[in-house]
């Protein structure tokens, strides 16, 4: 394998879990975050498999792309280099801090997509777009849409669904839903949609279809049934565009480092903790949860958001309004 994965912990959180009012044995993380691969997180499954799949293929160019701080972008340079190929990335625009600092490190080379949030389809496009540019050119180049989310990326997390049902039986599965690949994987591995709750950063049209859809591709890749029922969203924690942060997901970062020393980033992680403290408010008694720590602690470093994480003292999360969780 070009790119090993090592296996990751998986603990209890008792500190968080009783300022959520649920028993110590109740509340776990998943810490794909310590995937390894220049700073870590969930991309290096999905790219295990990907870079995989250029090598046979006989790839020597990976191009990818997505928002100035995205792990997917920064771990597609990693990888490329480990493999001993090119990397061209395309990136809305941003300040050299976080993730865009170490595409730069890594040597990745990067090209601007127009300013603002991130322009999902577009983006795919470009991609494409780019690829085909360079097979012009004479290379060997592998498109990988953005956040690796291709059935065959998607599919990677089928183990760790099947690991954290043998391992903890959880009732309900919490992470950060950007382009839905993680969650599909997830969702396939135990079987039910609604064991895993999404929560959507924003950063994709149609997430809900796309997740149903990646799930049951990841699905029979790994020789399985589609998984039961509808995907499941937490819509609310999103704010007002892909990358913009948000007072829940401040209070649900502060409240993950103090508690338990777990650090969560802006753009993915704080989201999804927030989505976690509004879901457990809503679930029965003594329901095993289970957060999948996604990485992107490189963007928790770039400097947009450096007043964010240093300004007033917002209330506590945990004790706010509870975000309605929707069937998609």
């Amino acid at each position: 394998m070009i790119l090993p994965v090592p296996a990751t912990p998986l603990h209890p959180l008792p500190r968080l879990a009783r300022r959520l009012g649920l028993g110590p044995d109740d509340l776990w993380v998943k810490r794909d975050d310590l995937t390894g691969l220049a700073g870590g997180g969930n991309k290096a499954r999905k790219l295990a498999a990907i870079v995989a799949d250029a090598a046979a293929k006989g790839c020597d160019h990976l191009v990818t792309g997505g928002g100035a701080q995205s792990n997917h972008a920064r771990m597609t340079a990693a990888a490329a280099n480990l493999a001993g190929m090119g990397c061209d990335l395309l990136l809305t625009p941003g300040d050299d801090s976080g993730n865009l600092l170490l595409d730069r490190v890594l040597g990745a080379g990067i090209h601007w997509l127009d300013g603002g949030p991130l322009p999902y389809a577009e983006t795919e496009a470009a991609i494409e777009e780019h690829a085909r540019a360079l097979a012009a050119r004479g290379r060997r180049p592998y498109a990988i849409p953005i956040g690796g989310s291709s059935p065959l990326g998607a599919s990677a997390y089928v183990d760790v669904g099947r690991e954290l049902a043998a391992r903890l039986d959880p009732g309900l599965v919490v992470v950060a839903a950007g382009s839905g690949g993680t969650q599909a994987g997830l969702a396939a591995g135990l079987g039910d949609h609604g064991k895993v709750l999404g929560v959507d950063v924003g950063a994709r049209p149609g997430l809900a279809d796309a997740v149903q859809e990646l799930a049951a591709e990841a699905a029979a890749l790994a020789g399985l049934p589609a998984p039961r029922g509808r995907c499941r969203l937490d819509t609310e924690q999103a704010g007002k565009a892909y990358g913009e942060p948000t007072d829940a997901g401040l209070d649900a970062l502060r409240a993950a480092a103090r508690a338990e020393a777990l650090l969560l980033d802006p753009v993915y992680t704080a989201k999804a903790m927030a989505g976690l403290f509004a879901a457990v408010r809503e679930a029965p008694r003594g329901t095993r949860v289970v957060f999948v720590h996604t990485g992107g602690l490189p963007g928790l470093l770039a400097s947009r958001y450096a007043g964010w994480l240093t300004s007033g003292t917002p209330g506590d999360a945990a004790a706010g309004p509870a975000a309605a969780a929707e069937p998609c």
